[in-house]
């Protein structure tokens, strides 16, 4: 699962596995998907992009969320926010839903409708006080985002 105190690539896959089990089973897998974790980021939490090359669906994690100070919750709610959009036909082979991906909380009103509303209310408590401690995160904790985010 880990490795050095860090989570790991399989500990994504597990999560994205459950979280599409439990919460989007009705949305059929239409391509290959590929979860891993990406560059550490100060606010990009996760990415979600279609590779033209071979139609595959690539969803990118903040690499900062490796850490196990980073709530399990934080990292769902990023994932489950990702796969809000592969639903909802951006970054995947499914027809658009929608002109623009986040146009009037509509990610938010999907995961409630899909009975994650716990999620997105966590995350909305973690992250104002994320953002309030940032420039004491940064302040301790520099090497985390050189050159990042």
């Amino acid at each position: 699962m880990t490795e050095g105190g860090f989570r790991d690539e399989n500990w994504l896959l597990y999560r994205l596995d459950y979280l599409w089990r439990n919460y989007f089973s009705d949305v059929p897998q239409t391509n290959r998907i590929y979860i891993k974790f990406g560059r550490q980021a100060r606010y990009r939490f996760g990415s979600i992009r279609l590779c033209y090359t071979d139609n595959s669906t690539h969803i990118r994690i903040n690499g900062l969320f490796k850490r196990f100070n980073i709530p399990t919750e934080i990292v769902d709610h990023t994932i489950a926010h990702e796969l809000v959009h592969y639903a909802h036909g951006f970054s995947s082979p499914h027809p658009k839903m929608h002109h623009y991906p986040h146009k009037g909380g509509v990610v938010d009103r999907e995961l409630y409708r899909r009975g994650l509303g716990g999620l997105v209310d966590f995350y909305n408590k973690w992250v104002k006080e994320y953002i309030s401690n940032l420039s004491l995160f940064i302040l301790f904790f520099p090497s985390y985002l050189v050159g990042n985010g």
